[in-house]
């Protein structure tokens, strides 16, 4: 699904007349084959580092989640500080939110006892409600159009949402449902399929089709992480948490640089306004 701005038959696409706040250039990237391979990455980093912190440094849930906690926040500002997408402060943002959203339903779940089932509801229901209200104030749910603050704070709680309850979905097909990693991530790699189907061959919505696919890209990448860095014992590959944590950070570090370097994923408009 790249650049899904590009499709003039998709009418929500049209970047509509934005409610008062901050203008500046869109802060978010173009959608190509890099988003989706970074993203997917980001994910499970997310759930690999989150357990490395956890229970290879024995920090334990609580302390690993206010150190996160703050790191994201420490990011988040400079996030919406800058007044366009810069790669490294967008995916560094991207990544540690992952982390933050898996550490969230973890929580609940390892500390409090709430249900997967229940979480995964929660999350689904608070993840909806974000959207209910985004698109009730601003008229668009576009990636393409964030370019007030308003817009911006919308488009990152949404992710926080989708990540925790794509931790909270991904468990609970995996473990919940006795399926095991890597069915789980068969699965959903399977759906993102149909999806990505569906917009190119059947015209599915753009918008509509982008967040099914961001959605469902957080379950497929924490089962994929749980699957590479899990015991053999318990279903995985053995990679160990450290390994894949550190495999796919420097993939990312390495695309983050290209991006950098080539600007490919910015918007064409603004490639020329510094």
């Amino acid at each position: 699904m790249n650049s899904l701005e590009k499709n003039p038959s998709i009418s929500d696409e049209v970047v509509t007349s934005p409610s008062r706040g901050r203008q500046m250039l869109n802060k978010v990237p173009e959608v190509t084959i890099f988003f989706w391979i970074i993203k997917i990455m980001a994910t499970t980093v997310g759930e690999t580092a989150a357990d490395f912190l956890n229970f290879n440094l024995h920090w334990g849930l609580t302390k690993t989640t206010y150190l996160m906690a703050f790191l994201f926040l420490i990011t988040l500002f400079f996030q919406f500080r800058a007044k366009k997408y810069v790669p490294w402060i967008y995916w560094l943002t991207v990544v540690l939110i992952s982390v933050v959203g898996t550490l969230v339903t973890d929580n609940l779940v390892d500390n409090y006892g709430v249900a997967l089932m229940t979480t995964t509801i929660i999350f689904g229901l608070a993840m909806l409600a974000t959207f209910a209200v985004w698109y009730a104030s601003e008229k668009t749910l576009s990636i393409h159009s964030i370019y007030t603050t308003k817009r911006e704070a919308f488009y990152w709680l949404a992710i926080l949402f989708t990540f925790a309850l794509g931790t909270a979905a991904g468990d609970l097909i995996a473990e919940g449902l006795n399926l095991g990693y890597l069915i789980s991530a068969l699965m959903f790699a399977a759906v993102i399929g149909l999806v990505t189907i569906a917009y190119y061959f059947f015209k599915m919505n753009a918008v509509q089709a982008f967040w099914i696919a961001y959605i469902l890209t957080r379950p497929f990448g924490a089962s994929l992480g749980d699957y590479l860095s899990q015991t053999r014992h318990a279903g995985g590959l053995g990679l160990g948490t450290t390994g894949t944590s550190v495999i796919f950070l420097v993939v990312i570090f390495i695309l983050i640089i290209y991006l950098t370097k080539t600007r490919i994923d910015e918007n064409s408009r603004f490639r020329s306004e510094d």
